[in-house]
């Protein structure tokens, strides 16, 4: 029993410093990070393999490059809650597909579908604030944690194997952690974890903040009367997240205000 409560007690981990923000919560971690991140950039190459055979794989061309600054200003800032993230594989997908979604996988894979940029005529300034939250989702390690939920309660079976298995046990447990990571539902805790971090990576990259406010403006006013798209299912309401990132405008002005200016990109 005293050796069960020791295993807990080092499970206990709090993946960022605050920030300005003030996120601070110890997380229960029982798998390591290296094996999410390993497992996550197989499911990733599967989604990238896929979109190419669909011939919907952007690589290049305005709206790419229009990510890619935006990522290029954003991932420096992200050294502001950890010191490891020089060290990670950072990369950029752009799907044309109708989504409206954007997601950052564990190790700064991010994501992102012409869907939500064309149809809600994002500003750089809310794209900023998309990928700040996705980002953020990483940079906490959500999806870590909420793998290890999910094998305190034996609910994961193929992770632990994946390791000595063979190339299917491999897949196998790489498409069981992405169920996890990026299909099922975040806790209302982690979205709003997520919004106050991505909020400051933003306003410390020089995007207004208020981006954050006028995507979700945006987002009510798409959705509504329609069932909620994939991006906002596993979100808190417009409304309450309109609310929320408010109050933590006072927190980031400041750091937005001192943060040099990214050059004004022409929307297509």
């Amino acid at each position: 029993m005293l050796l069960a409560f020791s295993t807990l007690l080092s499970a206990c981990a709090n993946t960022t410093r605050p920030g300005a923000v003030g996120v601070n919560r110890s997380q229960f971690m029982m798998i390591s990070s290296a094996e999410v991140d390993r497992l996550s950039t197989v499911s990733y190459n599967e989604q990238n393999q896929k979109a190419k055979e669909k011939n919907v794989l952007v690589t290049s061309g305005p709206t790419f490059d229009r990510l890619k600054t935006i990522a290029n200003r954003l991932i420096p800032q992200t050294e502001a809650f950890r010191d490891d993230t020089k060290q990670w594989d950072w990369r950029l997908t752009l799907i044309d597909a109708p989504v409206l979604n954007a997601t950052c996988a564990p190790g700064g894979k991010i994501t992102f579908y012409t869907g939500i940029i064309e149809q809600l005529n994002l500003s750089d300034d809310e794209i900023a604030a998309i990928m700040g939250h996705e980002i953020a989702h990483a940079l906490r390690e959500h999806g870590r944690e909420r793998v290890s939920q999910a094998m305190a309660q034996n609910l994961v079976v193929n992770v632990a194997m994946a390791a000595a298995g063979s190339f299917g046990s491999v897949v196998g447990a790489a498409n069981q952690v992405a169920h996890y990571v990026l299909v099922l539902p975040n806790s209302r805790e982690n979205e709003s974890e997520a919004d106050a971090i991505g909020l400051e990576l933003a306003a410390r990259a020089g995007y207004n903040p208020m981006g954050a406010i006028t995507v979700w403006e945006k987002m009510i006013k798409a959705t509504k009367g329609k069932s909620s798209p994939e991006f906002l299912s596993t979100h808190p309401s417009g409304e309450t997240r309109i609310e929320q990132l408010s109050a933590l405008m006072p927190a980031v002005e400041p750091l937005y205000k001192a943060a040099p200016k990214p050059p004004p990109t022409k929307k297509l």
